[in-house]
């Protein structure tokens, strides 16, 4: 049986690290495609290299030309540019919504069947726009983000309580930004709720709360954290693990509960837009959505995210898009 295929859009620093890692994993063969001449061509070779190293035989080819993601099952879209000193929210929209325009355009004619991962920013206006774009149907339209926020507050609590990050079932809702939502209630740690492993640590219910709005805080601003202290660039492991393991659910029909930026249709009482939401992820794409019950303060914090996402779609829309 021939393998799968996954394209990958974009062949920077998140684009290599998917490469390496889809191959490493063995889920399919890879396709990377940039429009910066050889540059594509070349980390797939210095990939395949490494192949008798690392025990893998799935093709990698690097390419310059839509042509070559033809019949992708999966397609996995990083292409963009990170914000950088002086440029406004509008020009990143601008910019971006360019890129992915002409993406959503090449996709459509060579791979119409895929199911597409997104990780451009920012990320609820470019799934919105890859969407309007393409006229895929909504499920086979995903965003990466929740994966991600959620591993990091889940890793900021294993540090915190001295535990396998493996044992620690953490979420994170809402929109990719300042307003994602960290599910403090439901963060537990094989059944045992994080805030009362906090409180019995320190023996103070207050100084865990101080410790949790701690490690929720660290979590919204942990992209941020990253792009401090590399001066030169952002996030690119996690967010490429992030959409490997998305990948992997939807080409093993693994039916994996994933926070993901799914499209809604009255859940959470929310219609018509892109947001992060728990997603069983299958052969299908984004099969179900999964309701999570949300107490007062809970609601009000996610219907917060919900009206950020819809503000910065109508910006988006407002700019041409």
């Amino acid at each position: 049986m021939a393998r799968k295929k996954i394209s990958l859009i974009g062949g920077g620093q998140i684009g290599g690290v998917l490469a390496q890692l889809i191959a490493l994993r063995k889920l399919a063969d890879v396709v990377l495609f940039d429009i910066v001449e050889d540059m594509p061509q070349g980390k797939t070779l210095d990939i395949i290299e490494a192949s008798r190293i690392d025990g893998f035989d799935v093709k990698l080819t690097g390419v310059n030309s839509y042509e070559g993601i033809k019949d992708s099952d999966i397609v996995i879209v990083t292409a963009g540019l990170p914000r950088k000193p002086g440029m406004s929210r509008d020009d990143l929209l601008v910019t971006n919504a360019k890129i992915m325009n002409s993406v959503a355009q090449g996709v459509k004619e060579f791979a119409p069947n895929a199911i597409a991962i997104i990780i451009s920013n920012p990320l609820d206006a470019m799934v919105t726009l890859f969407q309007k774009v393409t006229g895929f149907p909504h499920n086979r339209v995903i965003g990466q983000a929740g994966v991600l926020d959620s591993s990091r507050f889940s890793s900021f609590i294993a540090w915190e309580l001295g535990v396998s990050v493996k044992d620690v079932n953490a979420m994170v809702l809402g929109g990719h930004g300042d307003t994602m939502v960290p599910l403090v209630r439901y963060a537990n740690v094989n059944g045992l709720p994080v805030m009362e492993q906090l409180e019995k640590k320190y023996n103070s219910a207050e100084k865990a709360k101080e410790v949790m709005d701690a490690m929720v805080k660290r979590t919204k601003d942990a992209g941020g954290e990253v792009v401090k202290l590399l001066k030169t660039g952002s996030a690119f492991y996690s967010p490429a693990s992030a959409a490997t393991a998305m990948a992997e659910a939807i080409l093993g029909d693994q039916k994996r509960v994933l926070p993901s930026c799914v499209y809604l249709n009255g859940e959470y009482g929310v219609k018509g837009y892109f947001v992060g939401v728990p997603a069983v992820l299958g052969a299908n794409g984004c099969e179900r959505v999964l309701e999570v019950s949300l107490n007062e303060e809970e609601k009000s914090a996610f219907d917060k995210s919900v009206n950020a996402v819809v503000s910065l779609v109508a910006d988006m829309e407002r700019l041409g898009f």
